[in-house]
């Protein structure tokens, strides 16, 4: 038998070594939020072939209308996107005159999103208010499932420290993502991350619905080795079922289904994937390592060490 839960601070070293980078670039860069939450106003256009000004000047061109909180990029697509403070239809209409005169161009407008503060920051709310529901949600329903195993709650904490830990994960990424290749945590990524707290949930429900039963059928086993018996058993399901199935297709779409959907599959395509890991390696294991109350010696060992 493969003895999963003898590496278990393995496993707990190279996620710290995922999520703690992640961590103190959030620090440094902040979120990169979009106009979804910060409101605002984003214009993406796209120019005639071989007439594409740099960003830089378009962001002159915004600042002679008395706009001075504005971003500019070129897209993967070639198009130049435009992020700045709320403009009306009528400074709108004034830029984009001013764009095909300054650079003797047709200007084809591929998107305009405008959110005024007031909706961003209670968008920025509610979606805090989802998370944190969820999150409820779940200690709630995986207490009520399993209140015939003892200390049923630790199988709802353990989950939702095992959520956390993918959550951490996704916003890594996005932080890591919105720097170098300028991605933007908006209402799609809101949906990305919801999906994957559930996903997350879901495949760590079946890991404890089986050490549930084997509690029962196996319960002259050690604990331990009860629980490294019930992770090899949904080993296989969890692998075919989220990896060769979702993860595929997830795959597929980042990798060809066009720019406006890279960020959100590549979000789907980490967080589902660190959804089955931590099921496996995160969540049993600390189960376990509570039930030893292992805390208690690691202090101890450390100064048993350093007598040696």
């Amino acid at each position: 038998m493969i003895n999963i839960l003898g590496k278990r601070y393995i496993f707990f070293t190279i996620s710290l070594l995922v999520i703690i980078p992640g961590m103190i670039a959030l620090a440094i860069w902040k979120f990169p939020l979009s106009i979804d939450f910060t409101g605002g106003s984003l214009l993406e256009v796209r120019f005639e072939e071989g007439k594409t000004p740099p960003p830089a000047e378009i962001v002159m061109l915004y600042q002679s209308f008395g706009i001075t909180d504005i971003q500019a990029q070129t897209t993967g697509e070639g198009s130049i996107q435009a992020k700045s403070s709320f403009i009306d239809e009528d400074i709108r209409f004034q830029i984009l005159s001013s764009m095909e005169t300054t650079f003797n161009s047709e200007v084809t407008v591929l998107r305009f999103d405008s959110v005024g503060p007031t909706i961003g920051k209670e968008v920025t709310a509610r979606a805090a208010l989802a998370v944190g529901v969820a999150a409820i949600a779940v200690i709630f329903y995986i207490t009520l499932a399993f209140r015939g195993v003892q200390n049923a709650t630790r199988y709802g904490l353990c989950a939702i420290i095992a959520m956390i830990h993918d959550v951490a994960v996704v916003i890594s990424l996005s932080v890591i993502g919105g720097k170098f290749w300028g991605w933007q945590i908006d209402s799609l990524f809101l949906t990305a991350l919801l999906t994957v707290i559930g996903f997350s949930v879901q495949d760590k429900i079946v890991v404890f619905d089986r050490i549930r039963e084997n509690s029962t059928l196996l319960r002259k086993l050690p604990f331990e080795t009860l629980v490294n018996h019930s992770i090899i058993q949904t080993l296989q399901r969890s692998i075919n079922t989220q990896l060769m199935t979702v993860e595929f297709m997830l795959l597929a779409l980042a990798l060809f289904g066009g720019v406006t959907l890279r960020e959100f599959a590549t979000i789907l395509l980490v967080g589902l994937f660190m959804g089955t890991y931590s099921s496996i390696f995160i969540a049993a294991p600390i189960l376990v390592l509570w039930e030893n109350r292992e805390w208690n010696n690691w202090f101890k060992r450390t100064a048993n060490n350093v007598s040696i």
